[in-house]
């Protein structure tokens, strides 16, 4: 009974392998992204807001800030960091003076197509283990897990658990 135990106790069940197993590649996926864009003088958040403005131009702080799902004096440390590089651009709304609408700069988007390169390597070496049958397989999965989570698609949880500068 003893040695049952702790050969079980040796052998977590399968679903906890499962988790710990994402969490792991998550981690290690994230650490080589971030290894990958530091000649760009970009962090992983700095790309996820542009990438996030780039395939909506002119959307609102507020809007941004909703998505997400933090408050909005968060989202307006964020984007000065990125209007300080050169890379955001504030412009007032014309249908609502109180709204500002953010937009790539050229430099941003010069950045973010060597981001778009950067990212599409980065995961074709994360992947490389799988065919393409098992990686669109993988996808399916992964999507169907991160709707039942109720996961915002595109946005990264990291966001709600950023500092916030004083």
């Amino acid at each position: 009974m003893i040695e049952a135990e702790q050969e079980d106790a040796q052998h977590p069940p399968r679903t906890r392998a499962v988790t710990f197993l994402l969490a792991q590649i998550g981690a290690h996926a994230a650490q080589r992204f971030a290894e990958r864009i530091s000649d760009l003088e970009l962090s992983p958040p700095d790309i996820g807001l542009l990438r996030m403005i780039a395939t909506q131009p002119g959307r609102s702080q507020r809007s941004l800030s909703a998505e997400l799902g933090v408050v909005p004096s968060r989202v307006v440390t964020l984007i000065d960091n990125l209007d300080h590089k050169g890379l955001v651009e504030r412009r007032r709304s014309a249908t609502d003076r109180r709204n500002h609408e953010l937009h790539l700069t050229p430099k941003a988007q010069q950045l973010m197509g060597q981001v778009w390169q950067i990212a599409t390597a980065h995961e074709g070496d994360i992947c490389a283990g799988l065919d393409d049958t098992e990686y669109e397989h993988l996808a399916t999965l992964l999507n169907r897990i991160a709707e039942q989570q109720q996961l915002t698609p595109g946005v990264h949880p990291g966001y709600r658990r950023m500092p916030t500068a004083e």
